[in-house]
């Protein structure tokens, strides 16, 4: 009875030598990639503040809102400014569509065979082409061959070309994310396929898809050599009354990070603060239409049905 009753205090739950180990080397792990995100987080939010601290004599409101003048030298970057939000949404205009119904394409209605792979391929091998060479080929396919001349519209196009694999793959991985029993749950009922991706698929995906949007965003408001060739211009004066309406489509323009390149390497005698305060006006820029697509995912995966 007595040993009977030992055994039966033995609590099989309580911790014991080998649990120990394991939660001590969870805890390292923990530290670990603790580490590994500081190592991320630090260095970038010194950088930032590094520009803040350096850019903040230059930070003020006539900065933003007047064009340059005596040279680069004063003024503001109100024309950058603009030619950037120009470049951005018609490359996303045009690149938005386009991405997304390739995506739906390849994930959706394509079959598995050796075309569909060398797509494939294709589109992977797209995302790691130069974004000089990017440049070139706008300059043939769509300043020369199309006709469009150095402007926006070309330089736009050869942002989207250059992005375009970013969405196609956000699509498909979004698309992939929707659960089979969704669909098959659909066919069940008597809906086609196109219904299905239309009502199911595609409204339960909008959140991944817009995450390629993201990402096109900021490669496209910071690339700087395919607009080189295409569309940007170191200096362009528009009028100060037209508003957001100063640029045609087929003008060229002046963009922030090609204006950051000329003003600081190709203007002698410029004021230290206006390099850095352009790089934080084209960060800020970029984190501020970011703001606004993150808050509309959240809302749409807030929508999710799953």
């Amino acid at each position: 009875m007595e040993a009977g009753s030992s055994d039966s205090s033995i609590n099989p739950y309580a911790e014991n030598e080998w649990i120990r180990r394991r939660l001590v080397r969870q805890k390292w792990m923990r530290r670990i990639f603790a580490g590994m995100v500081a190592s991320v987080v630090i260095p970038l939010v010194l950088i930032l503040g590094y520009l803040v601290y350096k850019a903040w004599p230059a930070l003020t409101w006539e900065f933003i809102s007047e064009n340059p003048r005596s040279g680069m030298r004063k003024g503001g970057i109100w024309s950058a400014i603009l030619g950037t939000l120009y470049l951005v949404f018609f490359s996303v205009t045009f690149t938005a569509p386009v991405g997304i119904l390739a995506g739906i394409y390849l994930n959706e209605f394509a079959r598995d065979n050796w075309f569909t792979r060398i797509v494939n391929l294709a589109v992977v091998n797209l995302a790691g082409v130069p974004s000089i060479v990017m440049g070139l080929f706008g300059v043939g396919a769509f300043v020369l061959k199309l006709g469009l001349g150095k402007s926006i519209l070309a330089a736009s196009l050869t942002l989207g070309v250059m992005t375009l694999p970013v969405i196609i793959t956000a699509t498909r991985e979004a698309l992939r994310s929707v659960p089979v029993s969704f669909r098959e749950a659909c066919w069940n009922m008597g809906a086609t396929k196109w219904q299905t991706i239309r009502t199911i698929v595609l409204p339960n995906s909008l959140s991944g898809i817009l995450t390629g949007v993201i990402l096109e965003i900021c490669r496209a408001a910071g690339e700087t050599a395919p607009i080189l060739f295409t569309g940007a211009i170191f200096y362009k004066a528009i009028d100060d009354d037209a508003g957001l309406f100063a640029y045609s489509p087929w003008d060229q323009c002046m963009a922030l990070s090609y204006h950051l390149h000329t003003v600081s390497t190709q203007v002698p005698g410029i004021p230290e603060a206006l390099p850095y305060a352009t790089a934080v006006v084209l960060i800020g820029l970029v984190l501020l239409i970011n703001s606004f697509a993150v808050v509309l995912r959240v809302y749409l995966r807030s929508r999710k049905r799953w």
